[in-house]
């Protein structure tokens, strides 16, 4: 039906010409269509997530998750020194040898083990927890971090 000015009356509501309801009732197969809906009728596939390649998207989070605690790690040994003069030799090795590990896992996320590495790695944070309460509160933030990272693949990943 038209208008005056060209435009058509669609539903009650007048549209210019060329411009169609966004409620799918001027496509084929009307307005009982589901937009995603496979053309056959069928239930959708998969969700994608519309990333080219989710798991090196996945990868890369992973590694810059591990890497960025690497760094922090190395960067809070002087602060963590200068807050508590207890901070001896075994808590600064300790705090070495996990941010080389994080470093470590974060060049290797693509082996499928290195995910639980990870996890691992995370704990072993904690429990440096029992060398200076720092430590301890470093591991709670990145373990936070890490249970998202983890969330995130799930999710992306299916």
């Amino acid at each position: 039906m038209s208008g005056q000015n060209g435009a058509t009356r669609s539903g009650g509501v007048d549209q210019p010409e060329g411009v169609g309801r966004l409620d799918g009732a001027d496509e084929p197969g009307g307005v009982g269509q589901q937009r995603g809906a496979d053309q056959s009728g069928g239930v959708p596939g998969p969700r994608r997530s519309g990333l080219r390649d989710p798991q090196r998207a996945v990868r890369g989070l992973g590694a810059g998750t591990l890497a960025l605690e690497a760094l922090v790690l190395l960067l809070a040994i002087q602060p963590i020194r200068a807050v508590g003069a207890d901070l001896g030799g075994a808590a600064i090795g300790a705090v070495v040898a996990l941010a080389v590990v994080a470093a470590v896992l974060a060049g290797l996320m693509r082996r499928p083990w290195a995910w639980h590495a990870g996890t691992g790695l995370q704990g072993l944070l904690l429990l440096s927890g029992l060398l200076h309460w720092s430590l301890l509160v470093l591991g709670v933030m990145f373990s936070l971090v890490w249970a998202y990272a983890l969330h995130v693949r799930r999710v992306i990943l299916g």
